[in-house]
């Protein structure tokens, strides 16, 4: 328990350092490769090296930062738990592996704190150790890991060519580094969830909510996003790595919205619109904003693990019920929650002055100026009235809707749950101004037609009236493509199901291989073997020692008659 009480003072304070930290290397224009030696023989000396500069630092601050108010909340909402020590050591595990994964520039040695992330998720997700959870735990694991044998290999072709830095790699156009490319992008849209590898990420919602706060806000969910970003000046002079991660993000933008209009889930809301942020970092990425992509990743963790704690706070007082169906009317009777839970939806859809305005409307200003495919355009703009449809369905339901609770329910805030609700709530607003102060230069100025600039206050008008008919006239309309949505397009069913259809033939190959010829010709053979050896030896040596008791007997006789004789 003491553990957990001192666990979030250290982060808040390791986040200070390292926000002061972030401001003298961007003061100074400057950053600092440390290598650390691990093993030296003769001339080959293995290190690892990590690479201090103002994005990863600053990243690494605002994780730290995150980190910090989630187990300030745990403390509430975990009270009950008795092993919330063993809660405790595998968050800070869980950050550990982050914050190495983000200051680690070398391909080789990335994978510490890739494999961590994968690791310590897997235990985390199953922390409840029932079936619902050993579950989602599974799906999240074996999805993972496939992209954890894509950096693999990645990783074998670059040792192959004797370049893993992301500060010196080739950029020299061989078919090997195609190859590379392809890779390290397949493993990025694993870790961050993008089509077809979407369906783990609201199935992870089976962890407690605090270890949601932190895997689909800074965590886990963007590891994907910052593996592009800090790899980005090797990936991007592939035309057609831009290409598929356009297209793949798109589709994960719309699909996921779709997803979350339908769904009643509280939880999952949030998990598919962090779905369609991470879609939209990605798609930031494939047009060359690279500043953009990693600006609104910050402020997206942001207001996100302000979003997971107001939803855990709800959590607890609804007697862990995620239906929203159930809930409503909080406006009057918990106002600070109300307040963080408008403000962070407000921020998801981009809302003036708050911490997503100026990259959201910076990046939708210069996909227009660019003119890029107006299939693209017009997308951007359906998943925009999507998020703002499905964003005030969320807000009307839990704020102003009649709420279906019995009335003698006693809603309180707790004041470990206020605290990070104000801290966050407080971060969400100034975030903005902070950025700017940060990179200052990040804005660019564009001139493009007033009609185009209104086009998206229409799109945010049509999705808020849409949102306000559904949930005041409590339409129930039943759309064709109402079940393909409700199952994510069919990746639920596709990501399981796939699976299931490989479980009779592992288990034959485990029964015929495993556990019958690879254990004769392995192991357990050699075990076997060795034991008869053994056996035989021993008899051999007896069967030796009772000839000589028969020799020696047969020799004294014949003595004794040659004596007599």
């Amino acid at each position: 328990m003491l553990f957990h009480k001192y666990i979030s003072v250290l982060l808040m304070v390791l986040s200070v350092m390292m926000m002061l930290c972030s401001s003298v290397l961007f003061y100074f224009d400057s950053l600092f490769l440390i290598e650390f030696e691990v093993i030296t023989m003769k001339d080959v000396c293995i290190s690892i090296p990590l690479l201090l500069d103002t994005k990863g630092v600053l990243f690494s601050s605002i994780v730290l930062f995150i980190s910090s108010n989630v187990m300030v909340f745990s403390k509430n909402y975990m009270e009950m738990d008795k092993d919330i020590d063993r809660f405790s050591i595998l968050v800070s595990l869980f950050i550990l592996s982050m914050n190495l994964l983000i200051l680690i520039p070398s391909l080789a040695f990335l994978l510490i704190g890739w494999d961590g992330l994968g690791i310590t998720s897997y235990i985390l997700v199953i922390y409840y150790l029932n079936s619902k959870s050993l579950g989602a735990g599974m799906i999240t694991a074996i999805t993972n890991r496939i992209g954890d044998v894509l950096l693999l290999i990645s990783i074998v072709l670059c040792v192959g060519q004797c370049h893993w830095y992301s500060v010196d790699m080739w950029f020299i156009n061989l078919y090997e580094n195609k190859t590379q490319v392809m890779l390290i992008l397949g493993a990025g849209m694993t870790k961050s969830a993008q089509i077809p590898f979407s369906s783990w990420l609201p199935a992870a919602m089976a962890a407690p909510t605090p270890v949601s706060a932190l895997v689909h806000s800074s965590t886990l969910v963007t590891a994907g996003v910052f593996l592009l970003i800090r790899f980005y000046d090797f990936l991007y002079c592939f035309n057609y790595f831009n290409t598929v991660l356009l297209l793949v993000s798109i589709m994960t933008m719309v699909m996921s919205g779709l997803a979350a209009s339908v769904e009643w889930d509280m939880k999952k809301i949030i998990a598919l619109s962090t779905l369609s942020q991470l879609g939209l970092m990605m798609m930031t990425l494939s047009l060359n904003m690279l500043d953009l992509a990693y600006l609104h990743m910050v402020s997206h963790a942001l207001f996100k693990a302000l979003l997971f704690i107001c939803a855990g706070n709800l959590i607890m007082n609804f007697f862990h019920s995620q239906d929203l169906r159930w809930m409503g009317n909080l406006s009057l009777q918990m106002p600070l929650t109300s307040l963080s839970i408008l403000l962070s939806s407000m921020a998801m859809g981009g809302f003036p002055f708050l911490s997503s305005f100026c990259t959201k409307d910076q990046i939708l200003e210069l996909l227009i100026y660019n003119s890029w495919s107006v299939s693209v355009v017009v997308l951007m703009y359906v998943s925009i009235g999507i998020t703002v449809f499905y964003s005030l369905r969320f807000c009307i339901n839990l704020l102003w809707m009649v709420p279906m609770y019995c009335v003698l329910v006693s809603l309180n805030e707790n004041k470990n749950v206020a605290v990070p609700m104000f801290i966050m709530g407080l971060m969400t607003v100034c975030m903005s101004c902070i950025l700017l102060w940060i990179y200052p230069n990040f804005y660019t100025l564009v001139h493009i037609d007033k009609l185009v600039m209104l086009m998206p206050l229409f799109i945010i008008f049509v999705g808020f009236l849409f949102a306000l008919l559904w949930s005041v006239m409590a339409l129930d309309v039943e759309f064709p493509t109402q079940l393909m949505n409700n199952y994510m397009w069919f990746m639920v069913p596709l990501s399981t199901q796939v699976i299931l259809g490989f479980m009779p033939n592992t288990k034959l190959c485990l029964e015929l291989l495993d556990q019958s010829w690879l254990e004769y010709l392995g192991g357990y053979g050699m075990h076997e073997f060795l034991n008869w050896m053994y056996s035989y030896f021993i008899k051999f040596m007896n069967w030796e020692l009772m000839w000589m008791l028969v020799k020696m007997v047969l020799f004294t006789c014949l003595m004794i008659l040659v004596g007599l004789s």
